[in-house]
């Protein structure tokens, strides 16, 4: 196991810290957390390439600041900083480490590693609210960026059939087996892929928490991959992308604007495919 980089950005807008998270997973960044105005970023130390890191964030005029987490106290560094999540009395999301949480229909365990979705982040939050209300029982299902496997763990108990979740990234799908099997999960499908499969397959809801570029670059493809009156749920988008989504999903015959809920700066959109 290799000792971990932490990479601590001082950024100026909510806008750029979504650009950053997309140009740092394209140089191997594997996990990030958001402060005000600031963006810490980790990678393992052999993938860390600070002449990069270096010419990325001077086209941002940014700084930062690097630290190494030792590879044995990784652990003790999440569970230090991870706190149960409780959304509504919906669902509650903690770690092993955590007494269960009473008073919710559902409860996930999650193990808080370098993946993105522990629930914490206002894009996950708003992704689970809304998966309450679009009827997954039967359903088939896919996760398009499946990060910890939290929102495909979700569909599985509100009784989707069938659960495809997919992530570009090697330690996402690592960590989302872990949490799967250990939410006792028999219908999900974990694969590591960058794009939606190639395949006959169509789905009757997709999910896709990533941010606005990926989802612009293969929203045709989602569409594609949408059975009748099924739903797209899309997040890891700003407030100001909300008019750059529709404008791209307007040409698309039969895919209709449900509704956009709010959450801090970001935003969560629902559609529909008649």
């Amino acid at each position: 196991m290799h000792n971990s980089i932490q990479v601590t950005i001082s950024v100026n807008s909510a806008n750029t810290i979504d650009l950053l998270i997309a140009q740092l997973n394209e140089l191997g960044y594997e996990g990030f957390e958001e402060l005000d105005n600031t963006l810490l970023a980790y990678c393992a130390e052999p993938d860390f390439d600070e002449q990069a890191l270096q010419q990325l964030l001077a086209a941002h005029g940014a700084g930062y600041e690097k630290n190494i987490i030792a590879a044995q106290n990784w652990n003790a560094f999440w569970e230090s900083n991870f706190s149960p999540v409780v959304v509504d009395d919906f669902v509650a999301v903690r770690a092993e480490f955590h007494q269960p949480i009473q008073g919710v229909q559902y409860e996930i365990v999650i193990t808080p590693k370098m993946s993105f979705g522990t629930g914490h982040h206002a894009t996950t939050r708003m992704m689970m609210q809304q998966m309450q209300g679009l009827g997954m029982e039967g359903k088939n299902i896919f996760d398009f960026g499946t990060g910890t496997g939290i929102l495909a763990i979700l569909a599985e108990k509100l009784g989707a059939a069938n659960v495809l979740a997919i992530d570009y990234d090697e330690w996402c799908i690592t960590n989302a087996t872990e949490n799967t099997a250990r939410n006792n999960c028999q219908k999900i499908r974990l694969s590591q892929a960058d794009v939606p499969p190639d395949t006959d397959e169509q789905f009757n809801i997709i999910l896709a928490n990533i941010n606005k570029h990926i989802i612009l670059q293969f929203l045709p493809a989602l569409n594609a991959k949408l059975t009748n009156n099924a739903y797209l749920l899309l997040s890891g988008l700003l407030a100001e992308d909300e008019q750059d989504i529709l404008a791209a999903t307007s040409p698309m015959r039969g895919l209709e604007h449900i509704s956009t809920t709010a959450l801090d700066k970001w935003i969560c959109m629902l559609f529909a495919k008649k």
